[in-house]
């Protein structure tokens, strides 16, 4: 039989431990982020990411990192914050979230992915051509880091795609920039964004057009030895396309061949190019 005194002392263990049980827990019954452990709050900012809330996912993630700094999920917690960031098109943040993971740890088996967040961060901020490129530079720098450092990686294959669809975005940008010129008659200008398609971008797809812009703007200019060798160019490397009919039809038409004259930058593009002499 049970004494008074004992049973005394079990309702004031039940009741502390109900007290005890009541202060893990908020009003709304939910259990504080410092009662949590750090696997529990990872796999909460997982599903809170998955339910498409990218914000407070990765302010899951930095709470994981903040209360359990030099944990496994800590680690793990830095390069998911970076990429639910990058979800949520807050590539400054998904930039400086990467940046700290590559501080931290650049020889661990995701730092291939967090340099390529890095450079994602840059290139899906790349807009239209008429807008100003440099992002598209920073893309560039931010891609070849993949490419040169994580060659093996399996994101260095996407990182080339995207490098080779920048360099051509730039390529475009000059294109633009120069048919405007050519346009309003200010043929030097028109030619002079012409020219770094062909000799910087030259295996982008601006190219052919490019050398078409030069046979017109050359042939306003009267320079004809310079368009005929435009016209030799393109029809060597782009006789297939519309602009090698354009250039055809442009020179023929004034009794010219498309054929390389002269010595100009061109003549010069003609022989490393057609007949492989570099010097």
């Amino acid at each position: 039989m049970v004494s008074a005194f004992g049973q005394a002392v079990r309702i004031a263990l039940l009741a502390a431990l109900v007290l005890v049980a009541a202060c893990g827990k908020r009003d709304d019954g939910t259990v504080p982020l410092e009662q949590q452990g750090p696997e529990q709050i990872f796999k909460t900012a997982e599903a809170t990411l998955a339910k498409g809330d990218e914000d407070e996912a990765a302010k899951l993630f930095g709470e994981v990192e903040r209360l359990y700094p030099y944990s496994e999920w800590a680690k793990r917690s830095i390069v998911m914050s970076a990429y639910a960031y990058h979800q949520g098109k807050k590539y400054e943040e998904a930039r400086a979230a990467a940046q700290r993971y590559l501080d931290f740890y650049p020889a661990d088996e995701d730092a291939a992915y967090a340099q390529y967040l890095m450079a994602l961060s840059y290139y899906d901020q790349i807009a239209k051509t008429a807008r100003d490129q440099g992002n598209t530079f920073q893309a560039l720098q931010a891609l070849r880091t993949v490419i040169e450092r994580y060659p093996d990686s399996e994101y260095a294959k996407s990182a080339r795609l995207k490098f080779d669809l920048a360099i051509d975005h730039l390529a475009g940008k000059e294109m633009e920039v120069g048919r405007y010129y050519l346009k309003r008659g200010h043929y030097s200008a028109a030619i002079n964004r012409f020219r770094v398609v062909v000799e910087e971008f030259q295996t982008t797809t601006h190219t052919p057009e490019a050398l078409h812009r030069l046979v017109e703007a050359y042939l306003s200019l009267g320079l004809t030895d310079e368009a005929q060798t435009a016209g030799a160019i393109l029809g060597h490397n782009f006789q297939s396309t519309e602009w090698y009919d354009y250039s055809y039809k442009l020179l023929t038409g004034r009794g010219l061949e498309m054929k390389a004259k002269g010595d100009g930058w061109l003549a010069t593009v003609y022989r490393r190019v057609i007949k492989g002499e570099w010097l």
